[in-house]
């Protein structure tokens, strides 16, 4: 019979005689180790009270055939009348004869203590057999429950998988809109900063805007000039020669000034018109965030 870890927790020993396996469960690895070992002890304890046993059995029936075989010469060597040198003859070998048998006598009085012995020994080894059999069936009753138990816990491991599974899921949506608010806050800081831009080149504008009025001030000022000097160019018509090329010149640079005036209108309308949809747009982006 040899013990056999068939795992941290459990172990089985089969009886070849029995034809019969036995297995026992224990709650930790160090108490399965302990009963490897106590199991070791007691097997080896039964095999060297057995082998002893054997030995004094083939030592007392070798004790018992010379005792049988000798103790007739004994008697023959008793039961001789003879002369005075015959008993002399005889007398040590009797001697001999009778030590021989004490030394059996005690021979045989230590093989009954002993069988006594090794029958308390066996005693004690069927109680302990008794005991490890109710421990074989306790563990037995431990391993069931321990069963249920597991299944339990498998169960209980299995929802508890399912849970994490659907924690992981929200966080994995909770990150994922947090990605997309950060991104949402980078474009407003974006569209903020572009809309700061746009103010500043209004501003520039409206500041642009304020030089126009003085400009057609001084433009109609020159027309009213230019009217003036045609009047007077009436009356003079000997200096018109002279001055006709100046009025010329004028003439030409107002309309410069004039065409690069409506050229500046018109770029200043559509910078109004694009920061109008800019707002419109940053408005719509407010609204749907």
């Amino acid at each position: 019979m040899t013990f056999t870890k068939t795992s941290q927790k459990f172990g089985q020993w089969a009886d070849s005689r029995a034809n019969t396996v036995f297995g026992l469960g224990f709650a930790s690895e160090q108490q399965l180790a302990k009963f490897a070992e106590k199991f070791q002890e007691v097997k080896e304890a039964a095999k060297l009270a057995r082998d002893k046993s054997q030995e004094k059995m083939e030592t007392s029936s070798n004790h018992s055939q010379e005792s049988g075989r000798e103790t007739p010469s004994s008697n023959q060597a008793s039961s001789i009348n003879g002369t005075d040198d015959e008993k002399i003859f005889h007398g040590p070998e009797a001697a001999l004869l009778q030590s021989e048998n004490d030394r059996l006598k005690t021979a045989v009085e230590q093989s009954n203590t002993n069988a006594k012995k090794w029958e308390t020994e066996l005693q004690t080894l069927r109680e302990n057999n008794a005991r490890l059999v109710d421990a074989l069936q306790e563990s037995s009753a431990n391993v069931e429950s321990w069963k249920k138990q597991l299944c339990a816990c498998k169960e209980e491991s299995d929802t508890l998988r399912e849970k994490i599974a659907e924690l992981e899921a929200q966080c994995n949506e909770a990150s994922q809109e947090k990605e997309r608010n950060a991104q949402l806050t980078i474009r407003v800081q974006e569209l903020e900063t572009e809309l700061q831009d746009k103010e500043q080149e209004l501003e520039n504008l409206r500041k642009q805007a304020e030089i126009i009025p003085q400009l057609v001030s001084e433009c109609e000022s020159i027309t009213e000039k230019l009217q003036a000097a045609e009047l007077k160019n009436k009356d003079l018509e000997e200096r018109i020669g002279g001055l006709q090329t100046d009025i010329a010149d004028n003439q030409q640079k107002q309309g410069n000034m004039k065409g690069e005036l409506k050229k500046f209108m018109d770029i200043l309308d559509g910078k109004i018109d694009e920061l109008h949809e800019f707002r419109q747009g940053l408005s719509k982006l407010g609204m749907d965030n």
